[in-house]
């Protein structure tokens, strides 16, 4: 049980530091690069031995992920009330769009196509954050997240997001945070253990991964 629990608390930080991400976008235009990478990194991961690699491996996961974690516990824990409430919106929002996308066999396999082709992109370009990898990775939410009947509504503010390297970049970490999504299902998180195993999880969390 220790070990699903540290499972999904990786999983569950990497949802709401790409939650954070977006709503710091939304509203300043500006989104800290050393903890997009990891998310963005992640979404290119397709066989992993275990979770921490997905983020980095075990020496470098907690400082990747360090501030989902930190928002995650205070989502759960008595800081809530701290946390922009778009972020926790996004967040939730990634869970309930990944539980529809798992249903949808005609987007999953659309997603592995359009992945195939970003990976090969990456070949031509040294770093994820690239704009031409960014853009690659959005235009794959474009065409596949974007479709679907349940969308994620982002609200910021006009100046920043009408720009296109900014929208790119809250499309490609609204992806990375369905990938960290279906990453908590897989490890046998569900949304109801937000409330029901909070305690537990605020424990992990605060004793890191």
């Amino acid at each position: 049980m220790q070990h699903d629990l540290k499972e999904q608390a990786i999983a569950l930080s990497a949802i709401f530091q790409a939650a954070e991400l977006v709503a710091n976008l939304a509203r300043k235009g500006t989104a800290d690069e050393a903890y997009s990478k990891p998310l963005l990194e992640s979404i290119l991961v397709v066989n992993s031995s275990s979770t921490e690699d997905i983020y980095g491996g075990s020496f470098d996961c907690q400082g990747n992920l360090a501030l989902g974690r930190r928002i995650a516990k205070e989502v759960m824990g008595k800081g809530r009330d701290a946390i922009n409430p778009d972020t926790i919106r996004y967040a939730l929002s990634m869970i309930h769009l990944e539980s529809k996308l798992q249903k949808d066999d005609n987007t999953l396999s659309a997603i592995g196509r359009h992945l195939s082709q970003v990976e090969r992109q990456k070949e031509h370009f040294d770093s994820v954050l690239h704009e031409n990898m960014i853009a690659g990775i959005s235009g794959m939410y474009q065409e596949t997240l974007s479709k679907m009947s349940f969308r994620i509504q982002v609200h910021g503010d006009a100046r920043h997001l009408q720009q296109p390297h900014t929208a790119n970049q809250v499309r490609a970490l609204l992806m990375a945070g369905v990938r960290a999504a279906m990453l908590w299902r897989q490890v046998g998180g569900r949304r109801w253990h937000l409330i029901f195993k909070r305690k537990a999880l605020i424990k992990q969390l605060e004793a890191r991964f």
